[in-house]
């Protein structure tokens, strides 16, 4: 692979990880931003400095995962990976313009993938590396919703008894803290999965003998998924902060705790978990703890909906694109 091949390549990479980051605002924003703590400005300088600081606090196991453990590395080439990367890019930018959050994860892990069936059929996959990750499909929510009911139930039953303004007036304190650590979580998760794409391409062009993730891959992506942190995707924050359910500091403070405990596991664990269906699982389980009918299930629906056609959508563009690129003769 020549080098300006793969200067294109990780190009390309860090345009997905800055849209990644303008497309998952709302994820780290949205709650704060909804219950008035912080204005959309602040919030996301707020948001953009602890995706960065996530650089100095996290390994690499997601970026191991998705780069080696999810498809076979001795068959990617350029149009492999630089397909996988337009397809997760085309459709985070067609979620974006209707206001859904999906997950930029899944759009990624499901163009990488398409890109790499479409050159050497299913045994491309590693059935090992996504195993882990199907199952955290499923269980993203529903850990994000367990973890915002139980939270918000407890601190509903610890403030009993205190006056509401009171309650309001700490929380607007402590949702500060939980907005910060559910920005660190989203940085390390999702910064993760670009550097695990930048590392195949240098691998297999040979610029590294191993697998393994330079430190300076490691900032680029953070410094990108920041910068498009900066910029925002304030479609999709409308979306998840005000039209799931409607939040105070407190359930703010509930559904970002729950979303950073769950997302510093996944973490940990190198498992590419989807912030955006952590986050709105724990918005939904918030909202829940008032009543059934707070949350509005309808728009839950439609989430559910695009969330469920990612993988295979992003997969389907990825293909497309890998066969469009070898017909203009890319390896």
């Amino acid at each position: 692979m020549e080098l300006a091949l793969v200067v294109l390549v990780i190009g390309v990479a860090l345009v997905f990880d800055y849209i990644n980051g303008f497309h998952d605002a709302a994820n780290s924003i949205a709650t704060v931003v909804s219950t008035r703590v912080l204005s959309p400005g602040k919030a996301v300088i707020w948001a953009a400095f602890f995706n960065f600081a996530a650089a100095f606090v996290f390994g690499t196991a997601v970026a191991r995962t998705v780069g080696a453990g999810m498809v076979d590395i001795t068959v990617v080439t350029t149009s492999v990976i630089l397909a996988g990367l337009i397809g997760a890019i085309i459709w985070d930018l067609i979620t974006w313009y209707y206001g859904l959050p999906t997950s930029s994860s899944h759009a990624l892990i499901g163009g990488y993938a398409g890109a790499a069936v479409a050159k050497s059929g299913m045994a491309a996959l590693i059935p090992s590396g996504w195993t882990k990750t199907l199952i955290f499909i499923l269980l993203a929510p529903g850990i994000g919703f367990g973890l915002g009911f139980l939270f918000m139930v407890a601190i509903m039953w610890i403030c009993r008894g205190t006056a509401p303004s009171r309650v309001d007036r700490w929380f607007r304190r402590l949702q500060l803290f939980s907005a910060a650590a559910y920005s660190l979580g989203h940085g390390a998760n999702d910064a993760q999965k670009t550097m695990g794409i930048m590392a195949g391409a240098l691998f297999a062009g040979g610029f590294i003998s191993e697998f393994t993730i330079p430190f300076w891959v490691e900032l680029m992506a953070y410094t990108a998924i920041s910068a498009g942190t900066l910029s925002g995707g304030w479609r999709i924050i409308h979306t998840m902060g005000s039209k799931i359910t409607r939040l105070q500091p407190v359930g703010g403070f509930a559904a970002e705790t729950a979303g950073a405990v769950s997302l510093f596991t996944a973490t940990a664990m190198g498992v590419p978990v989807s912030t955006t269906h952590t986050i709105t699982g724990a918005i939904v389980g918030v909202g829940s703890t008032r009543r059934l009918s707070a949350v509005r299930w309808g728009i839950a629906g439609q989430i559910v909906w695009a969330w469920i056609l990612t993988i295979p959508a992003s997969a389907a563009i990825s293909a497309l694109t890998f066969y469009v690129l070898r017909m203009a003769g890319m390896p």
